[in-house]
């Protein structure tokens, strides 16, 4: 594998000497250096991270994206794909290459007959979820409305629906993407069970910025007309041990329609879940092993999927600026000395943006598609993710803020401490300094997705810290 940073065209230029095309142009919406808009268009939602990008196309259709790319390989510059800028490394900008974003695809096209939309892949979960549910209809998504659909779906995808409809990539059964072609060209191809199904396979769980650059999303989609909303809520943490321990043994095993989440803050509980066509009395019931804990102020919502899921929406300029997290997953129940590693750095937790969250698996998460998924952690009993969120939103990111050292190490030493009780890591919440990254995220399918790799982009145009590299045949 080359360097990180190694350019599109450098390694496309050692194939063979055919597959030349015209010169490119850029088409779609296109910002530069100079341009009044490029502070906006090159910051990212995490701003611990600031790149100054050579140019960036915002594509407005699929033509838009092959010309960005062939582009990019003719004139040996750098490629990053980009959609709700929710990059949690920074790795979907780069400093002197072409970002194509592609959070302009915005369409919609609903067969409520048959149960399959096909979206466009700039769609945010907030745009998909409610569209969707106009129609009463529904896909797993993540918690989180401002980011980007088509990177949670492609790195595996999960959330509220999870455990009742599996992870958001199960649901994907078709996509187009666009891909390097010869030595300098880029075409667009279809990938689905009865086309390129091997890649399909790649991009259900590794296809964040892998294998090339995904316009179109088709998913199929689940009727769903309601939800119950309950939301438990404990001041302080001196009950965190049992809530803990109840939850773990509660929420992966019970009714599979049920998703749960339980987010601790340093001082304050929460539980929220999430019940498809369910009734309140029947959430309660659920959640009764850990609603009786003490006296937690509980609340419940009936309603559309696509109000709730609006209604529990942050906006993203009351969010810190910058954020750090690590993605685990664990296979047994946590012991009492891991709640105890939980509860203690969470007592000295640095802002009040800091949490730690736990999300049930279990249900539907263990069966796999048609076709299957490179998406490995099927057998998790549950995700858990320290989280750290410091300073305040600007246009000049990158500023040295007095409290990233303090909430860097907060978060470091808080993942070393709980390594004994987790494995593995989410793709979609990678980390840079993640050991053995390759088997963390992907396990016995690292293999598998090098050699699909090595056929859809052998030439390695799509690289950054922790792509997956082509095999060596």
């Amino acid at each position: 594998m080359e360097a990180p940073g190694a350019s599109a065209a450098s390694a496309a230029s050692k194939g063979p000497g055919h597959g030349k095309c015209p010169p490119a142009e850029l088409t779609g919406r296109i910002v530069r250096p100079d341009d009044a808009g490029y502070t906006d268009a090159r910051l990212g939602w995490d701003q611990l991270f600031s790149h100054y990008p050579l140019v960036i196309v915002f594509a407005q259709n699929t033509q838009d994206v092959v010309n960005a790319l062939t582009w990019a390989r003719q004139n040996d510059v750098a490629v990053r794909v980009r959609s709700g800028r929710h990059a949690l490394e920074g790795w979907s900008n780069v400093d002197n290459g072409v970002v194509i974003d592609i959070s302009e695809l915005k369409s919609v096209d609903i067969d409520a007959h048959s149960h399959v939309a096909t979206v466009g892949a700039g769609l945010n979960q907030l745009e998909a979820v409610t569209t969707l549910a106009k129609q009463d209809l529904a896909v797993t998504t993540g918690t989180e409305g401002s980011v980007g659909l088509s990177g949670a779906t492609l790195g595996g995808g999960f959330g509220f629906l999870t455990r009742w409809l599996g992870m958001a990539c199960d649901s994907l059964v078709g996509a187009e993407i666009v891909i390097p072609s010869g030595d300098e060209c880029a075409k667009a191809i279809k990938a689905d069970l009865s086309n390129n199904s091997d890649l399909l396979w790649a991009l259900r769980g590794a296809g964040n910025g892998n294998f090339g650059i995904v316009t179109s999303l088709t998913y199929k989609v689940a009727p769903l007309k309601s939800v119950t909303y309950l939301q438990a809520t404990w001041k302080g943490i001196k009950d965190l041990h049992a809530i803990f321990d109840a939850y773990q043994r509660t929420a992966p095993t019970t009714d599979a329609r049920l998703g749960t989440q339980l987010e601790i803050h340093r001082n304050q509980i929460f539980l929220f879940g999430v019940l498809p066509e369910g009734t309140p009395d029947e959430a309660k019931e659920l959640l009764a092993p850990i609603l009786s804990i003490d006296s937690p102020k509980v609340t419940t919502q009936v309603g559309n999927w696509g109000d709730v899921y609006a209604g529990f929406q942050i906006p993203t300029e009351l969010e810190p600026a910058n954020w750090k997290f690590f993605s685990q997953f664990t296979r047994k129940p946590f012991p009492g000395e891991a709640i105890e590693i939980v509860t203690s750095f969470i007592q000295q937790a640095p802002t009040d943006d800091t949490n730690f969250f736990v999300q049930a698996f279990g249900g539907n998460v263990r069966r796999s598609p048609r076709g299957g998924t490179a998406f490995p952690h099927r057998d998790a009993l549950f995700y858990s993710e320290p989280g750290v969120g410091w300073g305040t939103r600007s246009n000049q990111p990158g500023v040295c803020d007095p409290l990233t050292s303090q909430c860097q190490a907060w978060i470091a030493e808080f993942s070393q401490a709980l390594r004994p009780y987790v494995n593995g890591a989410y793709v979609n919440v990678p980390n840079v300094a993640q050991q053995d990254w390759e088997t963390a995220y992907w396990r016995d399918n690292f293999d598998r997705l090098r050699k699909i790799k090595a056929k859809y982009d052998p030439y390695n145009v799509f690289q950054y810290e922790q792509s997956v590299p082509p095999a060596v045949c």
